[in-house]
């Protein structure tokens, strides 16, 4: 971790897994599934939580969903719930961890449908990243047309916790959308790594 480099002001001062975090994974374009589903999970659980609550649990969460491996967790039993309401390495709120499960369910059909998550959720963004000249803190969407588009879409087809908000950082963490301030470190080199 370097300290002299100009990052977002978000990660600056942070604990060194959040610094490492920003400098080595938000805002990398995925195109795995699994990291997809992972981060499906991750932002999910942040909904009222900050992302630093979230990134110390989650090795927690790797442990309690299965490597984040969609097909094991869509074949959780109902009772998995109740065992994983008592796992101290996750948050332990009933609803997020059946959402979890659900969107594991539903994450399998759009696999099946389109080939890949990845094809689908890419395509909310014409297979391009959005490149956001962001200059300032002050200048982060909370929402975009794009994720309102893909937060519709996943709640018709039975998503839960995958509103607007959730998605936009969704798609900032999996670099469908760099939103790196222009001035980090990190805002050309992910400009040219989609």
């Amino acid at each position: 971790m370097t300290k002299d480099l100009t990052r977002c002001f978000w990660a600056e001062g942070q604990f060194p897994e959040y610094v490492t975090y920003h400098d080595k994974e938000w805002g990398v374009p995925v195109h795995d599934d699994n990291n997809h589903f992972e981060f499906l999970i991750l932002e999910s659980a942040q909904a009222g939580l900050s992302w630093a609550t979230i990134l110390k649990r989650r090795e927690g969460y790797r442990n309690a969903f299965a490597g984040f491996d969609p097909a094991r967790v869509a074949a959780f039993p109902d009772d998995k719930v109740e065992v994983l309401m008592k796992d101290a390495g996750i948050i332990r709120n009933r609803l997020k961890i059946a959402a979890a499960i659900n969107n594991a369910r539903r994450f399998l059909e759009i696999q099946k449908e389109f080939g890949s998550f990845d094809k689908y959720i890419w395509s909310f963004v014409n297979h391009e990243v959005i490149n956001n000249q962001l200059q300032a803190e002050g200048n982060y969407p909370a929402t975009s047309p794009e994720s309102d588009a893909l937060s519709r879409d996943l709640k018709k087809r039975g998503f839960k916790f995958v509103g607007s908000t959730i998605m936009y950082a969704h798609m900032q963490a999996c670099g469908l959308v760099n939103d790196h301030v222009t001035a980090c470190f990190r805002h050309k080199e992910v400009s040219n790594s989609g």
